[in-house]
């Protein structure tokens, strides 16, 4: 897993990819002197809050980019095209504050769905579930948030997915488990 260190050079390039977006209407290149684990493919979510309230959340649950290009493509997404809010402004930017998530790889669960509580750790485990066409997931931290156990958990990364509640009892429901590391940026207003 990455260090402290290569967290916040991971926050610094979220932040400088959303402002060469928002102010210069441009994407910026990765600089060359990223620690070298910037280079390996990872899976990474760029969550955007504005005093403590979710802003945007978007990213890569599977390592098919480098870390460095998921980082800059999250980033722009979390603060320009997740549906769930309108584009972050330039002029509202500097409210906002940057938690990076980096995922290990998604690990099915092959067990019986009975047994699947068993298997999923509150805290340290991130969900996802598929059954068919539909998909969702939730990061290890918003468990923790919300107070959830286990079972809570699995019912709403199902509602995520647009599927009833229940679905993660069915046998052709798939559940994945990954973790993820959290890096966040120290900012007085969020705290």
């Amino acid at each position: 897993m990455p260090t402290e260190e290569e967290g916040e050079v991971g926050l610094k390039l979220a932040r400088a990819a959303i402002e060469g977006q928002l102010r210069e209407n441009s994407r910026i290149q990765a600089p060359d002197n990223l620690p070298v684990s910037f280079e390996e493919n990872r899976g990474v979510f760029v969550t955007l809050n504005k005093y403590n309230n979710l802003r945007g959340c978007i990213g890569y649950p599977y390592p098919v980019f480098k870390l460095k290009d998921a980082i800059i493509d999250a980033a722009i997404s979390a603060a320009l095209n997740d549906p769930r809010f309108p584009p972050v402004a330039v002029d509202e930017f500097e409210d906002v504050t940057i938690e990076l998530t980096i995922l290990t790889t998604p690990q099915v669960l092959n067990a019986e769905p009975e047994k699947l509580l068993e298997q999923i750790e509150i805290g340290r485990h991130g969900l996802i579930v598929k059954r068919g066409i539909y998909q969702g997931l939730l990061l290890p931290q918003v468990a923790t948030e919300n107070n959830w156990s286990v079972e809570e958990f699995l019912c709403q990364t199902c509602w995520k997915a647009g599927l009833a509640q229940d679905a993660w009892l069915l046998k052709d429901t798939e559940v994945s488990t990954f973790e993820g590391q959290i890096f966040k940026e120290k900012n007085d207003k969020d705290r």
